[in-house]
């Protein structure tokens, strides 16, 4: 998960209402909130590999009008209107480090792509894809050496995402994992396609509970599991179950950083302890 001191959470809140602002989620005319994610993290991009200018935008030394009209300059005429404004609002704040500025042009770009998603209907569907592709990579070393190589190009990365996953999954998650790819930002593969469906299911106003079940839950049981997580944590409570027959009965409920966990090989563990102490 992306870590960020005190001052740069300050800025991130700000930019982050900019944004939403921008995109209409105030009560303004909505705009397009896929090419403003897109552009957002094509200057992540930029800046990754360009740390002279990354730390002129990010010096909290320098009066904020000055870093706004280097970036004003530098992107004018080069991304639209109001993905300028988002990013004239980010770099005139004060941010901690010049790397946690970019890391929150990273966020921001990521949240305008889970705006638009929500906006098609398609936010459950982008949570679940990245969740998904997250245990197939965790489960495949050889995938992950490749999708996570940092000396392969990242034209070839990103033609893997796509053979991968670029027929299958909606375009919103395809550039979500391109990025993670191509820029990861000192994130792992796993740890951030882990964290991208959490942003989705935060999107959401959820939480989410990673269930490990020895058989495929029917629709009933996930139901009743999950209306019983929600009257728990009093908040709604979203599923992503995997099958793990090594558990031999019960479940292991994860959320947050609480483990519920009522497996049979726990209970038989414990019992060993037991006998052995």
């Amino acid at each position: 998960m992306t870590l960020f001191h005190a001052a740069s959470r300050d800025a991130l809140a700000a930019s982050e209402q900019t944004l939403l602002e921008v995109l209409g989620a105030k009560g303004k005319a909505a705009v397009p909130a896929e090419q403003v994610g897109d552009e957002l993290l094509a200057v992540v991009r930029m800046l990754d590999g360009e740390p002279s200018l990354r730390r002129a935008l990010g010096d909290s030394s320098a009066a904020p009008e000055r870093r706004a009209d280097l970036l004003t300059r530098l992107l004018s005429g080069k991304v639209g209107d109001r993905t300028l404004e988002v990013l004239v609002a980010a770099v005139s704040s004060r941010w901690s480090t010049p790397r946690e500025l970019v890391d929150g042009l990273d966020v921001l770009g990521r949240t305008a792509l889970l705006v638009h998603a929500e906006r098609a209907g398609r936010l459950d569907a982008v949570e679940d894809e990245l969740f998904r592709f997250g245990r197939i990579v965790a489960a495949d070393g050889e995938l992950e050496q490749a999708l996570a190589d940092r000396t392969a190009p990242a034209d070839s990365k990103r033609a893997l995402v796509r053979e991968l996953i670029g027929e299958k999954a909606d375009a919103v998650s395809v550039r979500l994992v391109e990025q993670l790819v191509t820029t990861p930002r000192g994130r792992t593969l796993v740890g951030g396609l882990g964290e991208l469906a959490a942003e989705a299911a935060k999107r959401r106003e959820r939480s989410v509970a990673y269930v490990v079940s020895p058989v495929p839950l029917t629709e009933q049981q996930e139901e009743r599991l999950s209306a019983t997580l929600t009257r728990i944590y009093a908040r709604p409570i979203a599923l992503h179950v995997e099958v793990d027959p090594d558990i031999q009965g019960g479940l292991v409920i994860k959320v947050g950083d609480e483990v519920i966990d009522g497996s049979a090989t726990s209970r038989i563990d414990e019992l060993r302890r037991r006998f052995a102490g």
